[in-house]
């Protein structure tokens, strides 16, 4: 089958799926891109082509911005759980390398997106061409090997004879649990163009199965007999839990046992949120009971979770002397952490495992029983921040309540960065496995808009409200006009606080007295003259604003009711805090200065860094 080595890759893309459970789903489900010398005439040319002779095979989308393309590729792979994802192209040069931050931010996530940049010419007949970096060391390196140290699989396709080993190397690690991440395929401009006699058999149908690892025996009777002679166990369920799709099997092992649940930033939604034994979020974001569950746990029971600082307040959350663990993961490199006993397995597989292994087995009802009091103390604190009553303009927790209010259960919340994602941990009333979609593995600014469109267009029969701060918004709002272009219902909500709240409030903790945090005039407090909502109209969204919570309801009841892209713009008092999670996060102080508010802020440090431990 003669063929561009451009048409071979949509063509072999096309015929891909993954199975799991006996059930099929399309491995790249569409493309995004942004055309230039560097593949137009390549994977353009062949994704038009596609487009006339076989409708529906490669679905592709035009769109702004390279970073923002990976981004909601990312969105669309984790709201498929990993299943399914997209592929994106660019030219060479500088739409590669925008793609960089979207390919760390997908890696350290672990979801699987298809990355495809132009290169410098396979023949080097016209080297060097427009936008190439030359390197006197070498002429086999361009700016895509950027993506090496940030890409699970990266290979480069000088020959076409190159590509079916590539596209095979390719596909087995986007579809492996264990080792996915962002995967680079650099396709230099000419190769792309050229022709190929291929084997019609590289082109049928392909079926990847994603197996449920199995716990091997010893490792699971190891983990039952340490979780058998705890006192007091606590589950942390990390975003490999939903993944999984292992939120049923996670219920029935808890109350099978006994033993609460607290949940990671990824894995919130591992249980409802008014479940007797889920303690809601933990850590640095966490909720002062799982917190408290934390620091006296003699067993932690990790499933489908990386162990970032904030889950574990920088290894000060659990704080009990000879605390064991034992992690259930798909991956060893992430199952090995903080000494525990290993069990290498599929999270739904190893908890029906466990809750087989583990039949006799019960907690004490009392240790239960706090475990629900607690988490009744903490709705009651939300539901305070809820309704706060602040004035004159309303705090970020009271505008975090509406959008809880008046979204569906099955509705989709999306963040990112800043001071939202901590309070939407810690907060938010999480309904549904897949209605809380928060970014805090890379907390990428800018995130959002694309993140949402990527879960909007994964999920149509969902609401997607993004929740943006005007810092990360003007980081990167350019796929609005994508959604717009594309149809996409996506409901923004544009909290604006005149500058950076998050790293504000990090700044006093530390003593630096939010210098550099302000949107201001030099020199002076006024605030800037910017109209983000009049910005975000000028993309072709449906603008709305409010500064009082009441109209905010009005607003955001009407985005629910309106198709297409609605902003609602909506200002806030960036100096409200959210309640303490009686947690601590290790950002070290400065440790001499003239600054009496360092010199304290340092003490501080030093009184939080007493709790941190190794766990050996």
């Amino acid at each position: 089958m003669r063929l561009t080595v451009g048409q071979a890759t949509v063509r072999f893309l096309a015929a891909q799926r993954t199975e799991r459970d006996g059930v099929e789903h399309r491995l790249i489900e569409g493309w995004f891109g942004i055309f230039g010398h560097g593949n137009v005439a390549g994977l353009g040319q062949a994704l038009l082509e596609a487009e006339l002779t076989d409708p529906g095979a490669a679905p592709y989308r035009q769109a702004r911005n390279e970073q923002g393309m990976v981004h909601a590729a990312a969105g669309f792979a984790r709201m498929r759980n990993r299943m399914s994802t997209l592929a994106c192209t660019t030219s060479i040069g500088p739409g590669a390398t925008n793609m960089v931050t979207g390919a760390a931010l997908a890696t350290v996530n672990r979801l699987p997106v298809l990355l495809l940049p132009g290169d410098v010419f396979g023949t080097r007949a016209a080297n060097p061409v427009l936008q190439e970096l030359e390197d006197p060391r070498g002429y086999d390196v361009s700016v895509n090997d950027t993506f090496r140290p940030v890409s699970r699989f990266f290979d480069r396709v000088w020959r076409p004879e190159q590509l079916p080993s590539a596209l095979l190397g390719a596909m087995r690690v986007l579809t492996d649990p264990a080792e996915t991440g962002a995967v680079t395929l650099a396709m230099p401009q000419d190769v792309q163009a050229e022709a190929y006699d291929w084997p019609e058999e590289l082109f049928r149908p392909r079926v990847w199965h994603v197996p449920r690892t199995l716990p091997e025996p010893g490792a699971l009777a190891r983990a039952a007999a340490l979780i058998r002679g705890a006192e007091r166990p606590l589950i942390v369920a990390g975003g490999g839990v939903i993944y999984s799709e292992a939120t049923e099997a996670l219920r029935l092992f808890a109350e099978a046992t006994g033993i609460p649940v607290a949940e990671t930033q990824a894995g919130k939604g591992s249980l409802p949120y008014d479940h007797p034994l889920s303690l809601g979020a933990v850590g640095a974001t966490g909720t002062p009971g799982a917190n408290a569950f934390a620091r006296e746990a003699d067993v932690v029971i990790g499933i489908g979770t990386r162990y970032s600082d904030f889950t574990t307040a920088s290894r000060s959350a659990f704080g009990a002397d000879g605390v064991r663990f034992v992690n259930v993961n798909i991956a060893a490199f992430d199952a090995a952490k903080h000494a525990g006993e290993a069990v290498v397995a599929d999270a739904r597989a190893a908890l029906d495992a466990l809750t087989t292994a583990l039949a006799t087995y019960k907690t004490k009802a009392e240790y239960s029983d706090k475990a629900g009091q607690k988490a009744r103390e903490w709705d009651a604190i939300v539901e305070r921040a809820y309704t706060l009553g602040h004035t004159p303009l309303p705090a970020q927790t009271e505008i975090i309540g509406v959008v809880n209010e008046v979204s569906d259960p099955r509705d989709v919340v999306v963040c990112a960065a800043g001071s939202m994602p901590g309070d939407l941990h810690k907060l938010w009333r999480t309904r549904d496995p897949k209605g809380y979609h928060v970014e805090y593995g890379f907390s990428c600014m800018g995130y959002e808009i694309a993140g949402g469109l990527g879960v909007s267009l994964a999920a149509p029969d969902r609401d997607v409200y993004v929740m943006v701060g005007d810092g990360s918004f003007l980081m990167m709002a350019q796929e609005l006009v994508t959604a717009v272009a594309e149809g996409v219902k996506l409901i923004v909500v544009l909290v604006q606080n005149h500058g950076y709240a998050s790293i504000g409030r990090l700044s006093e903790s530390v003593g630096a007295q939010r210098y550099g945090t302000k949107y201001r005039f030099r020199g002076g407090d006024d605030v800037l003259p910017v109209d983000l909502a009049a910005n975000a109209a000028s993309l072709g969204a449906h603008v709305l604003r409010a500064t009082t919570v009441d109209e905010f309801r009005a607003a955001l009841t009407e985005a629910k009711k309106t198709d297409g892209v609605t902003v609602v713009h909506v200002d806030a008092d960036p100096y409200v805090d959210s309640p303490s999670s009686e947690s601590w996060w290790d950002v070290p102080v400065a440790q001499t200065s003239t600054l009496d508010t360092v010199r304290e802020a340092h003490a501080r440090y030093l009184d939080g860094k007493q709790a941190q431990r190794d766990y050996l």
